[in-house]
């Protein structure tokens, strides 16, 4: 004898927390990396990592990122060689 599926009522799984679309766009675009380059998702996001340090790097080694002005000059009267 066949039993057909039988009617249950539905369960209120209760509200789920909203997610950022963003956050599920980077996913899928980390998804898709792993699947062109044949690794794993987790290798997508170590080459992430390292290319957003060496970005970051490259930024604070700049010429206009200087730590120390290339020269000096002394405001008047304050002069070290002239006499006390």
């Amino acid at each position: 004898m066949i039993r057909w599926p039988q009617k249950r009522s539905a369960v209120a799984l209760g509200p789920f927390p909203r997610v950022d679309p963003n956050i599920l766009e980077l996913q899928a675009a980390k998804e898709i990396l792993a699947e062109v380059f044949q690794v794993r998702v987790s290798d997508v996001e170590e080459m992430i990592r390292s290319r957003y340090e060496d970005v970051r790097y490259e930024e604070n080694s700049s010429d206009d990122g200087e730590l120390w002005p290339e020269e000096f000059q002394l405001e008047e009267g304050q002069d070290s060689q002239s006499p006390a």
